[in-house]
């Protein structure tokens, strides 16, 4: 067989044989069989579990006397907008962090981007901490800048997972970024609720209290920007910037392999490939634009930018990235999480203390409910549990919604109607965490291209946090003045959600990042000249060798890169 004989969709799909013919069938498995890459994503969930940390704690000390006294915001609780730029500041500095993330996991790498994160996140807390005398600002500053850090965070921790996870297991390393998520909001609920009697619940309750669980939170960061450089960086990121060798060396590091492994070669050979293909047509797009100045690089990061609207297929991907973040947000998630103590209040629970504890359970469930996900999602795939996830979610808001329709104002005689509705809260908690908490994370890392994905993921993250901050801001004020209709409305946001998954995204099971590409028509659906070069570079790096057990040749190996070379220069000078 000859490279020449074959056409670019044949090889395609001989390299889909060749690589599942090799790999362990998606669950517990292909964990197993892949722990250390799997295990490098569990301490990079760190990230998730800061995040939902703060997320869970800082919803339960807002009602704290002594939090109120020390922040001064006893003052705004007459006043919905206030309270909601209080709780929304945080998803406003995520979304400046994670725009800018773009540009800084590129420059700096995946793990220099996640300590950058960390450093902020930590400046954040200190800030908070030293709030005195009623001042609302440190409050207001802290949160901005721990948003700025978790911003960060939640962009490059599921970039960096699914870089370097095999295919198997992707879903499982991203839906463990959520998993962390649940389970620090888990501990904050559990945790705060225990300081919540520290020198007692009414007015001499002491600063302890809230500052305890504020500045514990300090910790993890510390140890996850300490320990970080300790693994790997991403092969597909070292890869990007022509580190080949080394790009080798971590993948087979973290695939417990040797170097001349031939299912190794492929994986490599197939980010290779990518990576030339994404070069060569940067080059001929951008001929005036490669002589690596800082002007240079800035207009280059402009039009790569400004393609992700222009170019269809790159559109299509931006467009699925988004609109899934969109209506995970407004599944009304964040407001169950944010407002909790308030909602089982307006429900006839009586005490911020039951309330409190009512507040625990839904990070109990939320965090039980996402395990089965990360052992679900690569074997029944990303659709059909955001699908499910989006339908139970929407009949526990209408049954909400009718429940408060009906009893307003008279849970007092009616208790039984009002815990009905707790637990169908507690439901809607196990609904999104096997479903639209992790699998959303999972599509927006999975449909980008190798030199367009730290932009589009920051791209998916920023309106993830967009309407995050619009949902913390708005709901206060909507809850107040529309009462159920607030939960009629989420309702039809789950409705509408289930119905673009179903009919507008593609399912991503079981692919690899690069075959991805023909799903979203990037080599069929662009001009024949691009898809010829495209089978020209699968065909000169040697991997149609490699597909006929030629491991002996030279050109799999990464530290021949004159082909490389040949290839770019060529078709730029063709032009």
């Amino acid at each position: 067989m000859h490279g020449g004989d074959l056409e670019g969709s044949e090889i395609q799909k001989l390299i889909v044989e060749k690589r599942l013919g090799a790999s362990v069938k998606p669950g517990f498995g292909a964990i197993i069989h892949n722990k250390r890459s799997f295990g490098v994503c569990l301490f990079t969930a760190l990230g998730g579990l800061l995040y939902g940390y703060n997320q869970g704690m800082f919803g339960q000390i807002s009602g704290m006397s002594s939090f109120s006294k020390a922040a001064g915001v006893g003052r705004i609780q007459d006043n919905p907008t206030l309270q909601g730029l209080l709780t929304a500041i945080l998803e406003l500095g995520a979304w400046v962090g994670v725009l800018a993330n773009g540009f800084v996991a590129d420059k700096i790498g995946r793990r220099g981007a996640i300590v950058s994160g960390c450093f902020f996140f930590i400046l954040g807390v200190i800030i908070q901490a030293v709030v005195n005398g009623g001042n609302y600002n440190y409050i207001l500053g802290g949160r901005f800048v721990i948003g700025i850090g978790v911003g960060q965070m939640s962009a490059t921790v599921p970039l960096y997972n699914a870089e370097v996870s095999s295919t198997e297991i992707r879903g499982a390393a991203l839906a463990v970024f959520q998993l962390s998520i649940t389970l620090g909001i888990m501990i904050s609920y559990w945790f705060t609720y225990g300081t919540n009697f520290i020198g007692g619940t009414g007015e001499n309750q002491s600063q302890a209290a809230w500052l305890v669980p504020m500045c514990i939170q300090a910790l993890p960061a510390i140890i996850f920007a300490g320990f970080i450089y300790c693994f790997p960086e991403s092969p597909r990121y070292l890869i990007n910037i022509g580190q080949e060798s080394k790009a080798l060396e971590n993948l087979a590091w973290l695939r417990e392999t040797h170097k001349d492994d031939e299912i190794l070669q492929l994986e490599f050979l197939e980010m290779k490939a990518q990576k030339i293909f994404e070069e060569t047509l940067e080059k001929q797009a951008y001929p005036d634009l490669q002589d690596g100045s800082v002007s240079s690089q800035f207009k280059m990061n402009f039009y790569q930018y400004k393609s992700m609207v222009t170019h269809k297929p790159t559109f299509k991907r931006v467009s699925i990235a988004c609109l899934t973040m969109v209506f995970q947000q407004w599944t009304g998630v964040n407001f169950i999480l944010y407002y909790a103590p308030f909602i089982f209040a307006s429900l006839g629970l009586s005490g911020n203390t039951t309330s409190l504890l009512a507040s625990g359970v839904v990070g109990i469930v939320m965090f039980v409910a996402t395990v089965p996900a990360v052992l679900w999602v690569d074997k029944l795939g990303r659709k059909p549990l955001l699908v499910s996830g989006a339908i139970v979610m929407g009949i526990c808001h209408f049954v909400v919604a009718g429940i408060l329709g009906s009893f307003e104002g008279k849970f007092a005689e009616h208790a039984g109607a009002g815990w009905v509705a707790v637990v169908f809260i507690w439901i809607f908690a196990a609904a999104f965490g096997y479903s639209w908490g992790p699998c959303a994370w999972v599509i927006i890392s999975e449909v980008f291209p190798l030199g367009l994905r730290a932009k589009g993921v920051s791209i998916g993250a920023s309106a993830n946090w967009l309407c995050n901050f619009a949902v913390a801001m708005s709901t206060p004020d909507f809850v107040a003045k529309t009462k159920f209709g607030a939960y009629i409305f989420l309702g039809a946001m789950c409705v509408l959600g289930l119905l673009y998954i179903f009919f507008m995204v593609p399912e991503t099971k079981n692919k690899t990042l690069d075959e991805l590409d023909e799903v979203f028509g990037d080599f069929e659906g662009t001009s024949r000249k691009e898809a010829e070069l495209h089978e020209r570079i699968l065909k000169e790096i040697g991997l149609l060798d490699l597909l006929n057990g030629d491991l002996a040749s030279s050109d799999v190996k990464p530290e021949v890169e004159t082909k490389e070379n040949e290839l770019v220069g060529s078709e730029v000078n063709s032009q």
